[in-house]
């Protein structure tokens, strides 16, 4: 990362949520300090976002592009423990580890570390997480804060460090070629089988979700 590709990078809110269409927001610093990329693609940083990043880069305010998404209120992911199978996908997706649980037992959210970029809900096989507002009337630079974004990144590079540590110990523990089909054929046992486990246990189909 080039010295205007870190001044960017400290400027965006880190929720390391890729609506911007990089996979992380060092990765999108970086594409705008190459002009790869234009100003006004983070939705968590909302118009003071876009502003920041004009006087960084001497480029012109733009309002945000409305294919990555809309400025509002920082959400929160909630995890509806009564349907939770434990398959453990959302503890992957999280970037920010936020998530706690462990293989076929309720996961949880912890609030504090939560940066809403929704990254959980996609991958839960049973529909089990939604969102909720966290603040009312606040949106962009308004509803987060530059503590905040400083604690998501430390927590974003620990969960790079720890999934770094899980493939060196994959790679030890098994062929390396075998590996990363064993991985998936043992995550679809794993979701499969509790897939049943929660149809046996509830044969009606639960209602849906009230919407934030």
């Amino acid at each position: 990362m080039n010295a205007l590709a870190a001044r960017i990078h400290d400027a965006l809110p880190q929720t390391q949520c890729t609506r911007c269409g990089y996979p992380d927001c060092a990765g999108y610093a970086q594409a705008v300090a190459d002009g790869q990329a234009d100003i006004n693609q983070c939705p968590p940083g909302g118009a003071e976002g876009v502003a920041r990043l004009a006087r960084l880069t001497g480029r012109e305010p733009l309002p945000l592009d409305p294919q990555f998404g809309t400025e509002g209120p920082r959400a929160m992911a909630v995890i509806d423990e009564a349907w939770c199978i434990g398959c453990t996908l959302c503890l992957d997706a999280c970037p920010t580890d936020a998530i706690v649980g462990i293989n076929k037992r309720m996961h949880t959210v912890i609030e504090a570390h939560c940066t809403g970029c929704e990254l959980c809900i996609p991958v839960c096989p049973v529909d089990c997480i939604s969102l909720e507002v966290e603040t009312p009337g606040r949106s962009g630079w308004q509803a987060w804060s530059q503590v905040q974004a400083e604690a998501a990144l430390q927590r974003y590079k620990l969960h790079g460090e720890h999934r770094r540590a899980d493939r060196r110990k994959s790679e030890r523990d098994a062929p390396a070629i075998a590996e990363p089909q064993a991985a998936d054929t043992r995550k679809r046992s794993i979701v499969e089988a509790a897939l049943a486990r929660a149809r046996a246990a509830s044969p009606q189909q639960r209602p849906p979700a009230a919407k934030p």
